[in-house]
């Protein structure tokens, strides 16, 4: 009998935590990747990784096909959202479970998006379109400073910066419409109104909410997380109200099969969506510490024609610090992770820069040069654990020369 095999798209943060519970599952897990290296953990959790081009259809088509001669290929799937609808098509072509590839692209496209939300009465920014600079500065204008300028497809807070004046928006929309920014999207961004209020953010799996956390931000312009909890201290009401839009979103998408994840603020007119995202969230560790559920696990039971088992099975505390320098330079020393990783309560400790190396941010969540994740029953505790570990850990930066001293 031929081994079962599950095919995953590209890696991403999430990667390895599906490469790992696809081996739980029984299943030898196999990355299509257009740079294998870059998945330094495919080697690490003794995986296997081929490499083509992810961006041709026909060609992943064909190395499935090749792949089937010898495994029993039990589902295909990605932790990337930039290869979700690949995911889609590939499933379709060999008869597999998977989201609706369709779906998925009217998703990623931020503008029609927002434009499906809107016309399904779902709360959201006001917002317009702008494939030039007068097409900024006008809808600044109609919109009012501040507002968020983004581009109509990315991730990971790419691109995405807080506009106060005119010259700041200048600036941003030269960048995003061509300048010094090199990307494969079309030069099309969004232009939205700046939602003020406490910002929240919601996992689903079909057309389930599992539970709703909050976060923090660093220092704006950018939208760079500093702390995410979960679950949010919501009251049930409130609780009820972000549920319920939240699934209003999956309803307006056409989503419902797998995961998603819904960003919102909590403004002075209650839940507006800030963003659908038809994948996991970025912290699946927090819902599995929070709640023991294994979201990964059970996409990829999804994916393999299984069924989910979403019941909670605790209720817990999780939260997740993001450790991100104050300057640009050369990372002299990171110290103190594993002393931060003996704190009782702490669940993960992961250093990401390597010394010597140079740190150059971009206001985007590739800024990090690691975290800390801690749990525990009590919110209070939690916090305690983390900032605990937190302050073992220490690193410095030399700046860059200024040019001419």
């Amino acid at each position: 009998m031929p081994r079962r095999a599950l095919i995953l798209v590209e890696g991403a943060s999430n990667g390895p935590l599906y490469v790992q519970a696809a081996h739980r599952l029984g299943l030898h897990p196999i990355t299509l990747s257009a740079d294998p290296a870059q998945y330094d953990y495919v080697a690490a959790e003794g995986a296997e990784a081929i490499r083509v081009d992810t961006t041709d259809l026909e060609a992943l088509i064909s190395e499935c096909s090749r792949l089937r001669s010898t495994y029993d290929i039990a589902g295909i799937t990605s932790a990337q959202e930039a290869f979700c609808a690949t995911v889609g098509k590939l499933c379709q072509h060999f008869d597999l479970p998977g989201p609706n590839p369709a779906s998925i692209k009217r998703c990623c496209d931020k503008f029609t998006q927002r434009q499906l939300l809107a016309a399904a009465n779902v709360p959201v920014p006001a917002y317009h379109v702008a494939a030039s600079a007068t097409d900024v500065e006008s809808a600044a204008a109609e919109i009012g400073l501040p507002v968020i300028v983004k581009p109509a497809v990315g991730i990971g807070s790419s691109g995405v910066r807080l506009c106060s004046t005119v010259e700041e928006l200048a600036a941003h929309a030269t960048y995003l419409l061509g300048g010094t920014r090199i990307t494969q999207s079309p030069p099309k961004i969004l232009i939205e109104e700046f939602a003020q209020g406490r910002y929240y953010n919601v996992d689903t799996m079909g057309h389930e909410v599992i539970g709703v956390g909050t976060a923090e931000f660093d220092c704006p312009p950018h939208f760079v997380f500093r702390e995410v909890t979960f679950p949010a201290p919501l009251g049930k009401g409130e609780h009820e109200r972000i549920a319920d839009v939240s699934l209003s979103c999956l309803q307006a998408l056409g989503l419902g099969w797998g995961p998603a994840n819904i960003e919102l603020r909590w403004t002075k007119r209650g839940p507006v969506v800030i963003e659908v995202n038809p994948r996991l969230g970025a912290g699946p560790q927090l819902i599995h510490l929070a709640y023991g559920i294994d979201l990964v696990t059970e996409h990829i039971k999804l994916a393999t024609g299984g069924k989910c088992d979403l019941l909670k099975k605790r209720s817990h505390t999780a939260a997740w610090r993001y450790l991100l320098p104050d300057l640009d330079g050369t990372l002299d020393w990171i110290e103190g992770d594993t002393q931060a990783a003996a704190v009782p309560g702490i669940a993960e400790v992961k250093l990401n820069a390597q010394p010597k190396k140079p740190i150059i941010r971009k206001g985007d969540s590739q800024d990090c040069i690691g975290y800390v994740i801690a749990a525990s029953p009590c919110p209070a505790h939690t916090a305690a654990i983390l900032q605990r570990a937190v302050d073992l850990i220490s690193w410095s930066v030399t700046p860059f020369a200024t040019p001419g001293k």
